[in-house]
């Protein structure tokens, strides 16, 4: 979907541009992500495998693939809207299970994978206050616009992102200290406090930069933190993985690190604002989240499972996916650069941003071909 929408502006297809937006991110959101953490915190978090937890899989899947069929023709409607709901319900269900059987010896792994499903549960407040944004002051209105920005903030950087830390702390058998509280505690503020920046877009106000400021600050904090937490088991995990599960790992490692390091640079009003004012370099953060840091390390957690057979098809497939990744990022970061400077269109931008988006679902492919492959041996 991700392609077809980058084909649209070489060639029109028969699709609502808008619409098939709508599906894109919701099944990047909720078919791919959530599905996969879904099924990491069952994997390493439940002892007791119910047969509770594969009805829900299969009908959040269902809803998935409704808001999947419905979306590209109907946008935001009735049958779409339904889909989504019960997605939402199927969440709502789901943190309940975990929260009731998961079982942990781990004191650290149980407070991320908690945080992340308070975070997951409270985003929804976000998507419940559309119909009355709408129906009170319309899409246009600041009220509409934040409701939005709730659900996809504390998505992305709560749910997410703390759940996939939670399953990467667990693999690390990092113990609990003082040293992880202090980064815990400044994981969860700064999460809270940097929702600022986005409200700032739509409702300015001087005092949402000093709280995104102070937000920015205990990240950064609680990155050099995780980092000293890590050094040493983090190398024990790369020296057992192979090669190309190494790179992965180092690969949404460094892209995590650049997520906060361009946080950092909203600090400088000029930037914050032209990151707002040019599409482009939302959806290249949004795809340095997205694609970098959660799916870097979801993939890195597949490829240091038993679904995978090693081999140098699934290492070409990987190193194509980042190179996709890499090569999207830097035409999409610099058109919005180039848009802000007044400079205008990168020759042959469309076409160059499409080719390199061709090697995204290459990548995937290749994994996904592996892991059948994998299980019919």
């Amino acid at each position: 979907m991700g392609l077809a929408l980058r084909y649209t502006y070489i060639s029109p297809i028969p699709f609502n541009y808008r619409f098939l937006t709508h599906a894109h991110s919701h099944v990047a959101m909720l078919g791919w992500v959530y599905l996969m953490l879904y099924t990491l915190f069952i994997y390493f978090f439940v002892p007791e495998k119910k047969p509770i937890y594969n009805r829900l899989f299969w009908v959040t899947e269902l809803a998935v693939v409704g808001m999947m069929i419905s979306f590209p023709f109907q946008g935001y409607a009735a049958i779409s809207i339904s889909f989504s709901t019960l997605h939402i319900f199927c969440s709502y269900y789901f943190v309940r299970l975990i929260w009731k059987n998961h079982k942990t010896d781990s004191v650290v792994t149980s407070y991320l994978l908690k945080s992340s499903l308070i975070f997951m549960t409270v985003s929804t407040i976000g998507v419940w206050c559309l119909g009355p944004a709408v129906g009170l002051l319309g899409q246009a209105s600041a009220f509409y616009q934040i409701a939005i920005q709730f659900f996809l903030h504390f998505q992305f950087n709560g749910w997410f992102l703390i759940a996939v830390l939670a399953v990467l702390i667990y693999k690390l058998q990092i113990k609990d200290s003082k040293e992880f509280r202090t980064f815990f505690k400044l994981l969860i503020i700064s999460t809270i406090l940097t929702f600022a920046l986005p409200v700032n877009w739509f409702a300015p106000h001087i005092s949402l930069l000093w709280i995104n400021g102070l937000g920015v600050f205990l990240q950064i904090i609680s990155l050099i933190l995780f980092l000293k937490l890590i050094k040493k088991p983090f190398k024990q995990l790369l020296d057992s993985s192979s090669k190309i599960t190494r790179y992965m790992f180092h690969f949404s490692l460094l892209c995590f690190i650049l997520k906060i390091g361009l946080q950092t640079l909203s600090l400088i009003p000029e930037i914050s604002n032209m990151a707002f004012q040019h599409r482009n370099l939302v959806i290249g953060f949004i795809h340095l989240t997205m694609l970098g840091v959660i799916s870097g390390f979801l993939f890195a957690f597949i490829l240091q499972s038993k679904l995978v057979t090693q081999s140098r098809n699934l290492n070409y497939g990987m190193y194509i996916f980042i190179l996709g990744f890499i090569l999207t990022e830097i035409i999409i970061i610099a058109q919005g650069c180039l848009f802000y400077v007044g400079i205008g269109l990168l020759p042959n931008y469309y076409v160059l941003l499409f080719i390199s988006s061709i090697l995204l679902p290459l990548g995937v492919f290749s994994l996904i071909f592996n892991i059948y492959k994998t299980k019919l041996v």
